[in-house]
């Protein structure tokens, strides 16, 4: 959500941002709207400081003080005045009546509205329609070389009994799967080497809810851009939104909301956020891409980053920006230390999320399936979400401002394992383990046990 007086003072500077994310929202429509609803306050007002004018003990001993002088003066008593007050006082209460479900209706649809426009993408954001608009910022690593063609995950995950897909289809569906035996310990291990690390980064380690209400789903700005994309349970009536709540697509979501409707203080600033979390994704239009393998999932764990930080220096030279900076760095520095080759690509206007300000993904090269894939995604999104959800700060002037949101992921775990088998599998088909998780196991190799290699 973008401050309306922002847009206002900043039209065509807007209308070119919203052009550059290739998005379609009606800009004049909006404002139409904030001005529908403004009017309707102002008459609300209006009417409401008039009624409380005339039933005020002021204005009852100002009137009384006048038929009291008119009296003096041998006049009869009038109550005409008292009649007009009471006719006036009805017809204000008349209109209020009238005016009031007009008001709530344009306030409803100017929220509506205003929950769909994007964020303004940074200078730097190359302004391309789709991911053919992405721009490598930098290569990491060597693509591993092998003396026999290597095997996609899959092939990899049947043949040493680590991935079963069959049996989850046949028990919850197409996009689901058993991770067993070895893969389950590898998943773990990951997890505590990532906690060690992250701790001491100064990261606070949170397990947080994946069931969330509507507010913190449009809060963090998936709703109402991607409300398809989730699973919701609970009773579908819309009146009783109390008992409605989604699965998370990201533990995102929770973390960035932890702070909903608060006043922090500059010097807690930054909050330091990791959690730990299982995910859930309908995967809406993606019928056909990944149906082989892990890849992607109906539901798979994650860990995720977010920072919450201060937001002087204007919106493009605020101290947020080396927090942002520091955290690709974070997540950069997760991928080397596994030992896989990644590229880092700067998304384009056309493909970044609607709180997006600005975001870069990695993308690990995977030899089994030839091609690099998305495995971390690190995203800036300025005051969007903290406007939203009312996350706001005192700085040093004693002044109140909103904080600045950003987020990355520490690592998908299913798309890390895949990475993983396929990088450093080895001609007899068994997987190495890498160097840094060898500590969080009592093995260094996965490979068929002896009954199964004499048995295949």
């Amino acid at each position: 959500m973008l401050d309306i007086k922002f847009v206002r003072e900043n039209l065509a500077e807007v209308k070119k941002a919203l052009e550059k994310k290739h998005s379609k929202f009606d800009l004049d429509g909006l404002l139409a709207l904030d001005d529908k609803r403004k009017k309707l306050l102002q008459k609300v007002e209006n009417l409401r400081a008039e009624q409380k004018k005339i039933s005020s003990p002021r204005h009852s001993e100002e009137r009384s003080d006048e038929e009291s002088h008119d009296s003096k003066r041998s006049f009869p008593a009038d109550s005409a005045g008292q009649d007009d007050n009471i006719k006036k006082a009805k017809a204000i209460k008349e209109e209020l009546k009238r005016l009031q479900p007009e008001l709530e209706k344009a306030e409803k649809e100017y929220s509506l509205a205003a929950s769909k426009i994007h964020n303004i993408p940074h200078p730097t954001v190359p302004a391309g329609p789709d991911e053919t608009g992405n721009k490598v910022e930098r290569m990491v690593g060597k693509k591993p070389e092998f003396s026999f063609k290597p095997k996609d995950h899959f092939e990899l995950g049947k043949n040493l009994d680590l991935i079963d897909m069959e049996r989850a289809t046949k028990i919850s569906g197409t996009r689901f799967a058993f991770l067993k035996n070895e893969l389950f310990e590898l998943e773990f291990a990951l997890v505590r080497w990532l906690t060690d690390l992250l701790k001491e980064k100064g990261f606070t380690m949170v397990i947080p809810p994946v069931l969330v209400k509507e507010r913190a789903m449009q809060g963090s700005g998936f709703f109402p851009a991607e409300e398809g994309e989730y699973y919701a349970v609970g009773k579908e009536d819309k009146e009783d939104i109390e008992d409605k709540l989604y699965l998370a697509g990201t533990s995102e979501v929770p973390l960035v909301s932890y702070h909903a409707d608060e006043i922090l203080t500059e010097k807690e600033l930054p909050k330091k956020y990791a959690a730990f979390s299982s995910c859930f994704r309908r995967e809406a239009g993606s019928y056909g891409k990944d149906t082989r393998g892990i890849m992607r999932l109906h539901q798979f764990d994650k860990i995720e980053m977010v920072k919450v930080t201060v937001a002087d220096d204007g919106l493009w030279d605020a101290d947020s920006w080396k927090e942002y900076e520091e955290l690709l760095a974070i997540a950069e520095e997760i991928l080397q230390k596994l030992g896989l080759h990644y590229r880092v690509m700067l998304m384009c206007g056309g493909d970044i999320g609607m709180p997006n300000a600005k975001k870069f993904d990695t993308e690990v090269w995977l030899p089994g399936a030839g091609e690099y894939r998305e495995l971390q995604s690190c995203s800036h999104d300025t005051d969007f979400q903290a406007r939203r959800l009312k996350i706001r700060y005192k700085n040093k002037k004693g002044e109140t401002k909103l904080c600045h949101t950003m987020n990355s992921t520490a690592l998908a775990i299913g798309r890390t394992l895949v990475a993983i088998m396929e990088n450093y599998q080895q001609e007899d088909g068994s997987i190495l383990v890498p160097e840094i998780l060898k500590k969080y196991l009592d093995f260094d190799v996965i490979k068929k046990s002896e009954s199964e290699i004499l048995f295949s």
